[in-house]
């Protein structure tokens, strides 16, 4: 029997209209993840987010009430598509907003100069720790005398033969063979006698061989006018589950040229790794989750990057991936399923390297493509690529690290051990369980202060300098809004909203929300509200991280004293106000000298990893040394966790509530 089904037109604002077929009683959400457009649906559509928002402008849908929609706005067509199940041929708008995680490349030279004072940084410590210079690619000069009927050496033979005298010259060594890439090989002939058998050629100096791989048509070295060598870069990628980000580095100088990132496509299928397991065991899942990390943004960003720097994604010649486990191994297509049953094994801890072929990347077809190594099934190669960043591993005194992400993941120790655990934070810290959440984009409020007699708040925004309104909280505007929240007496010690005034709202049911701005003065054009809802998901988050920090430092028995440091990462802003996370029971009372925050660890690592084979080389041994915690099945974590789940714990005596 035919399957009834209907048309469904998909106007996407800003793209192209999608048409896609969809059962009766099929959900909007699942036939625009039929039609490629990735709605928003971190709670893998379930309908506890309220971010897959659309309007129906023609057609009828049927589904259950929600409270993320009021009854004037279902009037008006408004729907969550993960709710609204289609009964005819519809018409159905998709504002940008909806679509946030998806896209939104972003190509900054401030972020750049933001990131490049860390990598300086880093710079000095691998050039102190004498790493660094060690990759062996080299770029010559060749000069050859063109073919005649006496002498018709092949094209290959020719240049092998020049590119190994010239070597010979400049450093003799014993000698090593040299073989042609496939890539350079198809572009040899033309580029030979485009420059009168003058070329540039880009060499890989390994132990066993020198590898070929480009050719460029060239001026003669003597030559005034001579073209300058073309770069040769690097990539230093970041996959996270919430965001994909990168940067692109001169692999001759070390230099950052740019960072760019954009939102992981895969949020479609749930904004945290156990959603997309679940989702990778479906039939064709694995592909679906591949191909909407690398097709959907690895692909664009790369070529982003490149066009804005004008450099070819053929001379990207070595890239390095930090990524957690579940994020890893969806990238590679290798099957996750494992990972979340029980005893918790993935397929892989630490690879060979690859190359950009394999993996389908736009950069050259033999670039090397290194991944950091993971340590267990929730701690992945993110955190021991973020150590090295950290440089905990090398300090004496006792250093906490947190990576605040989709997940929480904590590494405490110095150079005579190292352990680590993952607690699952959920997505609050990056917007996922938010309601108004958003990750660190233009748009994002990052920083507020609340006024405790008017309870207005004054807001920081980023993109605000050229005229960006409001659009949601990053997480650092979370963790300040809550701690202001409470500091002002708004919400009490288990998150309800307790005060009333204009920007307090409440549902039917009572429910409160705090509207930090009006949709008047919002980029979507609906107010940017808190809900508790909201505050409960993010009173998880936060307690899963102090419960984890308590339940590690017990098991080694050490007094939170005994913590000299405390490096914060994450790419959830600007910074972390850590007065304010104190404030609500996220962090120990230590003094605030003690914090760092250190921005985008997994990145800074991944960096070192690119521009030294020697810090690849200490990453994977910092990987092997360091122990893994499972906190889930460790014996007082959960008596831990309830008990801080309030603001800011049931022992107010542990913390300092100016």
């Amino acid at each position: 029997m035919e399957e009834k089904g209907y048309t469904v037109t998909f106007k996407v604002e800003g793209g192209e209209d999608r048409s896609v077929f969809a059962a009766h009683g099929e959900s909007l959400l699942d036939a625009a993840k039929k039609a490629n457009i990735a709605l928003d649906a971190p709670c893998s559509g379930n309908g506890t987010c309220g971010k897959c928002r659309v309007k129906l402008l023609e057609g009828e849908t049927e589904g259950p009430f929600t409270l993320h929609i009021s009854q004037e706005e279902y009037q008006e067509g408004f729907r969550l598509a993960c709710g609204a199940l289609v009964r005819s041929e519809a018409l159905v708008a998709i504002s940008s907003s909806a679509l946030a995680y998806q896209n939104r490349i972003k190509v900054s030279g401030k972020g750049a100069a933001q990131e490049g004072r860390i990598v300086s940084h880093l710079q000095t410590e691998l050039k102190a720790m004498a790493l660094g210079g060690d990759l062996g690619l080299k770029t010559l000069r060749i000069n050859l005398s063109p073919p005649n009927l006496e002498d018709a050496m092949a094209d290959k033979e020719r240049l092998i033969r020049g590119i190994e005298e010239a070597i010979q010259q400049e450093e003799p060594r014993s000698s090593v063979p040299t073989l042609i890439s496939l890539h350079a090989l198809r572009k040899l002939p033309h580029a030979l006698r485009e420059a009168d058998f003058s070329l540039t050629a880009v060499i890989r100096q390994e132990e066993r061989q020198n590898l070929l791989l480009n050719v460029f048509p060239g001026k003669s070295a003597d030559s005034a006018n001579a073209e300058a060598p073309p770069l040769n870069a690097g990539l230093a990628i970041d996959i996270g589950t919430t965001t994909i980000s990168m940067a692109l580095v001169n692999l001759d100088t070390g230099e950052l040229l740019t960072i760019g990132s954009a939102g992981n496509g895969q949020i479609r299928y749930g904004a945290d790794v156990i959603n997309r397991i679940i989702e990778s065991v479906k039939p064709q899942g694995l592909e679906r989750l591949r191909r909407a990390v690398t097709q959907d943004c690895i692909e664009p960003l790369i070529l982003s990057i490149c066009q804005s720097l004008n450099i070819a994604p053929e001379t990207i010649y070595r890239v390095t991936v930090a990524a957690n486990t579940t994020m890893i191994h969806l990238f590679m297509g290798v099957s996750p399923e494992f990972v979340r049953l029980e005893p918790y094994v993935p397929a892989f801890f630490e690879t060979a390297d690859f190359r950009g072929a394999d993996l389908g990347l736009p950069v050259h077809p033999d670039a090397e493509i290194v991944l950091a190594p993971n340590i267990g099934s929730y701690v992945g190669g993110d955190i021991t690529a973020g150590v090295f960043a950290s440089m905990i591993f090398k300090k004496e005194s006792l250093s906490l690290f947190i990576d605040l992400g989709t997940n929480g993941e904590l590494v405490f120790g110095n150079s005579e051990f190292l352990m680590a655990c993952a607690c699952s934070a959920g997505p609050a810290f990056e917007g996922g369980d938010i309601s108004c959440g958003m990750r660190a984009t233009d748009g994002a409020i990052e920083a507020c202060r609340i006024d405790a007699d008017t309870l207005d708040p004054a807001i920081t925004v980023i993109g605000a300098g050229t005229g960006q309104k409001p659009a949601g909280l990053c997480g650092s505007g979370i963790i300040d809004l809550i701690g202001e929240l409470f500091r002002c007496g708004i919400i009490n010690a288990r998150g309800k909203i307790v005060a009333e005034g204009r920007r307090i709202r409440r549902d039917p049911w009572g429910q409160g929300s705090y509207i930090i701005a009006f949709a008047s003065e919002t980029e979507t054009g609906f107010d940017v509200a808190l809900s508790e809802s909201d505050i409960d998901n993010f009173i998880r988050a936060k307690g899963a991280i102090f419960s984890a920090i308590r339940t590690m430092l017990k098991i080694v028995d050490f007094p939170v004293d005994a913590i000299e440091d405390v490096y914060v990462a994450g790419g959830i802003g600007s910074g972390i106000n850590m007065a304010q996370a104190i404030r609500i029971g996220m962090f120990p009372n230590l003094d605030l000298e003690k914090y760092h925050y250190i921005g985008n660890s997994s990145q800074q690592g991944a960096y070192a990893m690119l521009i030294s084979r020697k810090a690849r080389a200490m990453v994977s041994e910092i990987s092997r040394g360091m122990t893994y915690l499972e906190l889930s099945s460790h014996p007082g974590y959960m008596d831990e966790f309830v008990a801080a789940c309030f603001l800011p714990h049931t022992d107010a005596s542990l913390f300092v509530t100016a």
